[in-house]
């Protein structure tokens, strides 16, 4: 009965122990796919251990090298319709129509995060844009500084992309420049809240924002096939790219740089792509 209670005793304490170094679940966090979100934007990808893949805007994480860090990310160095582009002002081609003309934009709650890459505002389901008669549902919202896309090889401030998905998975983007000047009224509540480092997602109840009032009235753009600009760069992105810049005091703009930037891809070859624009 001895030798019996105390090999009972050594199998309990392994029990025990073995319990004690089970492995939690890991919640990660990061950003959405950009352009769902960038994100869809800006996810920070699992490798095929399930880690998450790390990427960045400098050195050897940094966008010259993005391909190389996971085979999810091939196509940002192997891909042909990459964005973002540098847009030529003067491109001419067929005219499809603004985007301004088919947004239905709601006001929301405030809904806010830094996922270590942006700041991003994600917006309540009901507001969409329509391309076409195929409608795309507004995700979320975020900003880069300095811009992404370049136009006659000039860069702006920042750039803000309005992410949309349709009913298949499909995206669309609507890029606005940012311009140095007046304050942006339509942001100032937003920017209040903008946290200056990597932070969950916050909804501020009292709070509200209408994505369409920080768009520019003008609402032609300039058209074409492009990509997320974040990994996994992946390509199929319907990109609209306004005319039209909005602008933002020096001291919005400072305090977004001091929170996120430099988070810019630089521009990528435009190839074989048409460009579409001005368009409206």
């Amino acid at each position: 009965m001895i030798k019996l209670d105390y090999f009972a005793v050594l199998i309990a304490i392994a029990a025990i122990v073995a319990l004690s170094l089970w492995p939690l679940k890991s919640h990660g966090g990061g950003e959405q796919e950009e352009e769902h979100g960038d994100g869809a934007g800006q996810e920070e990808h699992g490798d095929a251990g399930g880690h998450a893949v790390h990427w960045t805007y400098a050195g050897a994480e940094g966008p010259d090298h993005w391909g190389g860090l996971s085979p999810d990310f091939a196509a940002c160095s192997s891909g042909r319709m990459q964005s973002p582009i540098d847009i030529a002002s003067a491109a001419t081609g067929l005219a499809v129509g603004a985007p301004g003309h088919d947004i239905a934009y709601q006001d929301v709650p405030l809904s806010i995060l830094h996922n270590g890459h942006t700041v991003q505002m994600n917006y309540a389901p009901g507001s969409s844009m329509s391309i076409e008669g195929q409608q795309y549902d507004l995700l979320q919202f975020h900003f880069h500084a300095p811009s992404e896309h370049t136009v006659d090889g000039k860069a702006f401030p920042m750039e803000v992309h309005f992410v949309h998905k349709d009913s298949h998975g499909g995206l669309a983007v609507i890029g606005v420049m940012i311009e140095e000047g007046a304050a942006n009224a339509a942001l100032a509540d937003a920017w209040a809240h903008l946290p200056g480092h990597e932070a969950a997602e916050t909804t501020i109840a009292d709070v509200s924002i209408n994505a369409g009032a920080i768009l520019p009235p003008d609402g032609r753009y300039h058209h074409y096939k492009g990509s997320l600009t974040t990994p996994p760069c992946s390509e199929g992105v319907r990109w609209f790219v306004l005319s039209q810049p909005i602008s933002m005091s020096a001291a919005q703009i400072e305090k977004f740089e001091a929170a996120a930037a430099p988070n810019a891809r630089p521009v990528q070859p435009l190839n074989s792509r048409l460009m579409i624009g001005p368009a409206g």
